[in-house]
C-alpha cells in the first residue's frame, strides 16, 4: 500500500481505495485476513484512528468484514460493484463497436488496451 501526502483524497480514502482495488482484482480473495489496525497504522506510519475509519467504511460498504476477536478479512465484491463492473463491461462493448464501426481495427483496439 502506497499513500501520497501530496493526494487531494484523505488518507482513510486512499487506504479504502487501496483495499478495494486490491479486493476487486482479487488481490486480496475473500477470507484473506487484513492486517490489524495497529499492524497497519505501525507499517503506514500512521494513526491507527486513521485505518480504523477506513475498515470501518469498507465494512460498512460490504468490503470487508469484521469477526469480533480474529480481526478484518475480505469479503466478496459488494453486489453494488459486481453491477458496476457489467455496467462498465456494456459501455465498454458498446464503444468498442462504435469504433470497429469508424473503421478501427480489432489489433488497434488491442493495442490501445496494452
Amino acid at each position: 500500500m502506497h499513500l501520497d501526502y501530496r493526494d487531494g483524497r484523505p488518507i482513510y480514502v486512499q487506504i479504502m481505495d487501496d483495499l478495494r482495488q486490491q479486493i476487486a482484482l482479487g488481490v486480496l480473495p475473500p477470507g484473506e485476513k487484513l492486517p490489524s489496525v495497529r499492524e497497519l497504522a505501525a507499517q503506514l506510519s500512521i494513526n491507527p484512528n486513521t485505518i480504523q475509519r477506513a475498515y470501518r467504511q469498507l465494512e460498512m460498504e460490504g468490503w470487508i468484514c469484521t469477526v469480533a476477536g480474529k480481526g478484518c478479512f475480505a469479503c466478496e465484491k459488494p453486489g453494488q460493484a459486481r453491477e458496476e463492473e457489467e455496467q462498465l463491461m456494456e459501455q465498454f462493448t458498446q464503444a468498442a463497436r462504435q469504433l470497429l464501426a469508424l473503421g478501427h481495427t480489432r489489433q488497434e483496439l488491442a493495442e490501445r488496451l496494452e
